[in-house]
């Protein structure tokens, strides 16, 4: 058993996630060009939550996708022998839209690079923003959140774990002691 310690609770999560929507419906006041979009298997629910919760304040409708990025990750080769890869599912143009990308957590921005990789291959949107729960710290790509929900400060050897409803039964935010791979440092 590892040992956890939770960060957020139900109704923390819940009230970060209608804060940093309503900073996206101030920032964007009409809504009228933007669509949402979510990187499996977390940000997809996240974004989802997002475009209810605009729906309910405002009464519009966005767009909704979901991107699996596991062919465009940089560590394809190394994720295992029969890696799962999911269905992308973008059912309207992005070309030149707004887009929020949506996602749980970020670390070193490597899963950013790579569903950002993916949606240029979808159109050319006008920009993309994106939006993380948990802003963890640690990038090894200059890549940064628009919009972040919370930043914590956590150990090298501890690992942030977003836990939805839709998905793992609660909502909540732990940090756990499980032990990252040793990455290899480059001398440039």
């Amino acid at each position: 058993m590892k040992a956890e310690k939770r960060i957020i609770d139900s109704g923390q999560l819940k009230s970060l996630w209608s804060s940093l929507t309503g900073k996206i419906i101030n920032d964007y006041p009409t809504l009228s060009n933007l669509a949402v979009v979510g990187v499996r298997c977390r940000g997809d629910i996240l974004a989802a939550r997002m475009v209810e919760e605009v729906k309910r304040i405002t009464g519009k409708s966005l767009p909704l996708g979901i991107l699996d990025i596991t062919l465009y990750r940089d560590d394809f080769t190394m994720i295992g022998p029969e890696p799962v890869v999911r269905k992308t599912e973008i059912n309207f143009d992005i070309q030149d839209k707004e887009v929020i990308l949506v996602d749980d957590v970020i670390f070193t921005g490597r899963t950013t690079r790579a569903a950002l990789d993916e949606l240029i291959d979808f159109g050319r949107p006008t920009s993309i923003c994106l939006a993380v729960l948990i802003d963890r710290g640690g990038r090894e790509l200059p890549i940064q959140p628009d919009y972040v929900g919370k930043r914590v400060t956590i150990n090298p050897g501890e690992i942030v774990e977003v836990r939805l409803e839709e998905f793992d039964g609660k909502d909540e935010v732990v940090v756990t002691e499980r032990k990252l791979k040793e990455r290899k440092k480059h001398k440039f």
